[in-house]
């Protein structure tokens, strides 16, 4: 058994020097290191933006989606989406362990990984049959590989495994969350979340509620969205505005919080053109997070500059310790919060 890096970096084929999310094509072979952990691939679930991007591009046909993802884990030994740079986690059983593995892993235990597949050795043998490519989850077979310094979680046993995965998928983003609100002045402070109806939206909002934010604002795109939400409680307020029209949005959002920006705003729109929006609906001094993967970071960047905006802004990076056990405390103590995830992902598993 050959002695294997902590970040992977032996798993990388090119090019030299790379580490295994910035590769372009990682090594799947399945013999695993002395610290590495080898899992039974089960479900993928690939994150908001990519699997939005590639059922756009190609027209909703499934068929399309599902050779092209087939393709991007072929050609890259990873699911690692070029367009939008993103890929999304994965669930199964652990195959072996490799002796100096700091995971704490066992053989036989199922499990969620809680690092991106952009970063995940990955090797699929099903060619994906038992998917439509017409949703984010993605039921296979294969085998994905851990490294010393990877993430994962044992899946519950009072959760449907369907469900633990969705809401593992965007774990990072309740406990930042609540992280950025916890540390302003709970009788003052105020959340405007974009995207709210969304999986890490939802989430974001009974984390402000459990940090005690003095008000909690929901924007969401249609009144479908406003109907899933209303009469949950995890919003105050709820605003239909499109996040990428700026100069909309920000007057929904100050008109909601009698005429100033929010304190934090969480973004958690799966599009791209959401971030001078967002910019425009916070506050002086206040804190944007941006959540998903569609965000273009220089146009966030340069546009702060440009509308001589003073306001922190934050990448939510998937981890924080203790963000797995957080995320599904949110869920078994909020049972409008576990509908909507239901609704969002079934009630049982179809597969």
């Amino acid at each position: 058994m050959s002695k294997g890096s902590p970040v992977g970096s032996h798993r990388v084929v090119s090019p030299a020097g790379a580490l295994p999310q910035a590769a372009d094509r990682l090594d799947p072979d399945p013999e695993i290191a002395d610290d590495e952990v080898r899992i039974s691939v089960e479900r993928l679930n690939l994150d908001a933006a990519s699997y939005r991007q590639l059922h756009t591009s190609h027209g909703g046909d499934g068929d399309a989606v599902r050779a092209e993802v087939r393709a991007i884990i072929a050609q890259r030994g990873k699911m690692h989406n070029p367009v939008t740079g993103s890929g999304g986690m994965l669930i199964g059983t652990v195959d072996a362990v490799g002796p100096r593995s700091p995971l704490g892993l066992k053989p036989g235990q199922k499990v969620a990984t809680l690092v991106s597949l952009t970063l995940t050795p990955l090797r699929i043998d099903d060619g994906l049959m038992r998917w439509d490519g017409n949703s984010e989850q993605v039921p296979t077979s294969g085998h994905a590989i851990l490294f010393a310094r990877s993430i994962a979680a044992v899946l519950p046993d009072d959760l449907p495994e369907h469900l633990a995965l969705a809401v593992l998928d965007v774990c990072g983003a309740p406990a930042l969350v609540r992280r950025v609100v916890a540390r302003r002045p709970h009788a003052t402070t105020t959340v405007a979340v974009l995207g709210a109806a969304g999986k890490s939206g939802s989430l974001s909002l009974a984390a402000a509620r459990d940090a005690h934010a003095a008000k909690v604002v929901a924007v969401v795109r249609d009144e479908i969205e406003d109907a899933q939400l209303r009469g949950s409680g995890l919003a105050d307020d709820i605003v239909i505005a499109d996040a990428t029209d700026p100069l909309r949005l920000a007057e929904k959002v100050n008109d909601a919080l009698d005429g100033r920006g929010a304190d934090v705003t969480v973004v958690c729109v799966d599009v791209p053109g959401c971030e001078h929006g967002a910019i425009l609906a916070t506050a002086t001094g206040g804190t944007v997070v941006f959540f998903s993967m569609a965000t273009s970071f220089p146009a966030a960047a340069l546009g702060a500059e440009g509308l001589a905006a003073d306001v922190e802004m934050l990448i939510g990076n998937g981890y924080v310790p203790g963000h797995a056990e957080y995320a599904l405390h949110l869920l078994r103590a909020n049972p409008h919060l576990k509908d909507l995830f239901i609704a969002r992902v079934g009630k049982e598993d179809e597969d």
